[in-house]
């Protein structure tokens, strides 16, 4: 890693410079490790063991580890409960899950109330049917029935991977409904709501950890592989693409500020390492 001071970094250049390159400064001040899942933390579907003792080692060195991810709730509440980290943002935005062990009680936070996500999920329902009908090859997501909030479809998980055109037709037709519409490296969410990754983890912050958005610039860093992360790349100034996020670079308006050597899950290892490293370096301060 540099030793040089560190500066944020801006839109002014659009190159992702390489995750060694980020300063050691910067690196020991993080305490926030925010990360998407697929094709971030996981490599072609699956959670490797280096990856999970990445994301242990992490935890036990004191950095506040929280997956934010467009997966389902089902499998959210399964991550908080099970998984080596202090909570999840799930559904691209929809809800963070925060499990207390001490109290065996899982905090649940929406962004709307049950109501509003009952006439949600039948608007939903609805469009559902008419993407279907209208892009062939695309189906609704295998993890769909435990979502609570949006709509997954599958464009190359289980499916055959459709072109890109068919991908973008998939995100008109949610947006000509008035749903918002992110790509992932699987799948196209789309939901009604005001919300994205960006603004549920905000509140996460501030609400269960007291980060505020001034403190996150110093203090979190973010890494992700995809369209759906851009939010998060915005926001962040110690943002971090996963080598794959090359293969989705034309569909960013807004790049990562970093990228790593490794795809996938090692990248995430890659990055984890250099954390652990610039920690011990500072000392093992939080």
């Amino acid at each position: 890693m540099s030793s040089a001071p560190f500066q944020p970094f801006t839109d002014e250049s659009s190159r992702m410079r390489p995750l060694s390159s980020l300063p050691t400064s910067a690196a020991a001040g993080v305490r926030v490790v925010l990360s998407d899942i697929d094709d971030t933390i996981t490599t072609d579907g699956v959670l490797s063991a280096a990856a999970y003792e990445a994301l242990e080692r992490l935890h036990a060195a004191g950095f506040l580890v929280i997956p934010v991810t467009g997966r389902p709730a089902g499998w959210c509440d399964h991550i908080a409960r099970m998984w080596p980290v202090d909570a999840v943002v799930g559904e691209n935005g929809a809800f963070y899950f925060r499990y207390d062990r001490a109290a065996r009680t899982m905090l649940e936070r929406f962004w709307v109330d049950g109501a509003q996500r009952e006439l949600n999920r039948q608007r939903l329902a609805g469009l559902k049917h008419r993407i279907l009908d209208q892009v062939p090859g695309a189906a609704t997501a295998s993890d769909q029935p435990y979502r609570l909030a949006d709509l997954a479809i599958d464009f190359c998980e289980d499916v055959e991977p459709l072109p890109e055109a068919e991908i973008d037709r998939i995100v008109s037709l949610f947006e000509e409904a008035g749903a918002q519409a992110k790509v992932s490296s699987i799948h196209v969410n789309g939901w009604f709501g005001d919300y994205d990754k960006l603004s549920m983890t905000r509140v996460l912050l501030a609400q269960e950890f007291g980060i505020d958005e001034a403190m996150a610039d110093t203090c979190v860093i973010y890494a992700g592989d995809s369209p759906n992360d851009e939010p998060m790349f915005e926001a962040f100034p110690l943002s971090v693409g996963v080598a794959n996020i090359q293969a989705l670079a034309h569909r960013l308006r807004t790049k990562p500020a970093y990228v790593t050597r490794g795809h996938s899950g090692e990248g995430f290892v890659e990055l984890a390492a250099l954390l652990l490293e610039a920690r011990g370096a500072a000392g093992g301060r939080t």
